[in-house]
């Protein structure tokens, strides 16, 4: 780009943050490198908040966080090489749960390509950062001008939002974000607000009339439902025809667990009374929803979801969702709560009047209600170490009832998902598609950044919380009074009772010393070390006490809970455990 000698002009790097500015962003998570420091010099200039980690998985994962209570883009800043391949996994988390994220990565000089200057991505490939990106985010730029950027940016938030919302990657040479632009660049290319497309009314129609004709309908909720207006219209909908619903991992806490048509999570973790309704259906609504494998028992027919004879309609903002698991009768692509809507309208034209079910609420209730209060009555154990239905009861009581767990894998999640109780005014976040350990820590910083008003604890086992030890620090240096509670049983607890029930013995799943004792480091002394509130228990009545005192400190804390190694109840089927035995279908 030539630029005329009059022309008063700014710096690529200066440009983009005026654009980023411009979009709404309020934050950043990242690391700094020689690669990306023109524009933090920039972002440092400006009013966006810049919220360093001291590792891009960390970064990437508070960014996640943050995109999923804000409900904006999250922004991660990242180094060249290395920093980028830190970042993979916080990425791909976000990518693979459908949270809007714009990944930023210096690059090498662009007039450096190919000579495999410090730290390229090369031996096979030249300066090709982006191929490692490629394979889960929507889509990776990589900038050749710098008169480029403004417009990839815009891009780049617009595929991030847009359609199924994901991660992209945008790779700029560090040289570019040093070139002079015109002053007016960061203007030039505003975002558009992305408008989602609609169920046309003839299709509206068709899923009416299915559902009306049905003997035994079913709704099953994926994570790609807010609330809102859509679940405004679910509720009306279900309420009205006195349809069950099931929900997948990442739809917890969307329809309220006290909901009397709420029958909890289908496949390896639900209940048999849940996939009893998900076999017997005769139509079934998916919302959102992607049949995931643990929610279907690896589709297994003879477990959970049966198509045919049943019948499925499919309706998902991704075409390539439609039919991938199981044939459709009707497949629409749409916005879930703009087809909701539509479909409940449609449905009171033709049916005026509301249906009951005999003892339907009354069964799911009761079944519900039984699962709550067996769970409560174990969790009343005084047993040191704790189990860990005692850590849920414990929380259940004592948090206030619009606090955000943020979990990561094992008991915190799939527990958590199972047997608590959700109050309505409560959240779920946790990682759903990667099954990411270690995302709890930093996601949960980055929810209370979002949420600065409301209780944050980030419920996580010790094997997550010493994934993500960077997310102490950020904790303390961004005044976030999150409550991490580790759940720390010694060990990867799942995969070790996995491996025991399967192969007779845990081998290399638990945490041990030198002299073969059970190890763990202290959490508590190093959450105090970072500068946080660090509790250390002797009893299972000093858990709630240490709880309260969080909650009253409204500080960054720590709570090292000792607990003992108990599998979460699995009634349902998942096909590894057939693999151990040598059955390979």
């Amino acid at each position: 780009m030539t630029l005329a000698s009059d022309e008063k002009t700014v710096t690529a790097a200066e440009a983009m943050v005026n654009q980023l500015e411009a979009y709404g962003v309020e934050y950043i998570f990242g690391t700094c490198g020689h690669t990306n420091i023109a524009l933090l010099d920039a972002i440092g200039r400006s009013s966006i908040r810049f919220v360093i980690a001291r590792h891009e998985q960390a970064a990437a994962h508070a960014a996640d966080g943050y995109a999923r209570a804000s409900g904006r883009t999250g922004v991660v800043l990242m180094h060249v090489g290395p920093g980028l391949t830190n970042g993979v996994t916080g990425v791909l988390t976000a990518a693979l749960d459908s949270v809007p994220l714009v990944a930023i990565a210096g690059d090498i000089p662009s007039y450096y390509h190919g000579r495999h200057p410090h730290q390229e991505v090369n031996l096979h490939a030249d300066a090709d950062q982006t191929a490692i990106y490629r394979p889960f985010v929507k889509r990776a730029w990589q900038v050749h001008r710098a008169a480029d950027l403004a417009r990839f940016t815009e891009r780049a938030f617009w595929t991030a939002a847009s359609g199924r919302p994901g991660a992209v990657l945008l790779s700029v040479p560090m040289d570019h974000f040093s070139r002079p632009v015109p002053a007016g660049t960061g203007s030039a290319h505003p975002l558009a607000v992305p408008q989602r497309p609609g169920l046309p009314a003839d299709v509206a129609d068709r899923i009416a009339d299915t559902l009306l004709a049905a003997g035994k309908p079913l709704v099953y909720l994926g994570g790609g439902l807010r609330r809102g207006p859509g679940l405004d219209a679910l509720r009306s909908l279900i309420e009205h025809l006195d349809i069950p619903v099931v929900h997948s991992l990442m739809a917890k806490g969307t329809l309220p667990d006290s909901h009397p048509l709420l029958l909890g999570m289908p496949g390896f973790w639900g209940l048999e009374i849940t996939n009893e309704y998900t076999r017997d259906a005769d139509v079934v609504l998916a919302l959102a929803t992607r049949f995931a494998e643990t929610d279907a028992s690896s589709w297994d027919s003879r477990y959970t979801w049966k198509f045919p004879p049943g019948k499925l309609i499919q309706i998902d903002i991704d075409p390539a969702e439609i039919g991938r698991n199981y044939p459709v009768d009707i497949g629409a692509v749409a916005d879930v709560t703009h087809a909701v809507q539509a479909i409940d309208t449609a449905v009171r034209a033709r049916h005026p009047q509301s249906r009951r079910q005999a003892q339907l609420r009354e069964t799911i209730t009761a079944t519900r209600r039984t699962l709550f209060t067996d769970s409560r009555e174990r969790g009343t154990s005084d047993n040191f170490p704790l189990r860990p239905e005692r850590i849920l009861t414990d929380l259940r009581a004592i948090l206030p009832a619009d606090a955000v767990l943020v979990t990561d894998v094992g008991w915190n999640k799939n527990g958590v998902a199972q047997c608590y109780e959700l109050p309505d005014e409560g959240r779920f976040i946790t990682p759903g598609g990667a099954s990411t350990m270690g995302f709890g820590p930093a996601a949960a910083v980055g929810v209370q950044i979002a949420r600065p008003g409301r209780t944050v604890v980030a419920l996580i086992g010790d094997g997550g919380m010493s994934a993500q030890l960077p997310a102490l620090p950020m904790a303390v240096e961004q005044g976030a009074p999150v409550i991490f509670v580790v759940m720390n049983n010694g060990s990867h607890g799942t995969i070790s009772d996995l491996q025991a029930a399967n192969f007779g013995q845990s081998f290399g799943c638990d945490f041990t010393g030198p002299d073969g004792k059970p190890y763990s480091p202290d959490f508590a002394a190093l959450g105090r070390a970072c500068g946080a509130d660090g509790y250390s228990l002797t009893s299972a009545g000093d858990f709630g006490d240490a709880l309260r005192a969080a909650l009253a400190a409204r500080r960054p804390a720590v709570i090292d809970v000792p607990m003992v190694n108990e599998p979460v109840p699995t009634p349902g089927h998942w096909n590894i455990k057939d693999i151990y035995q040598g059955i390979f279908e």
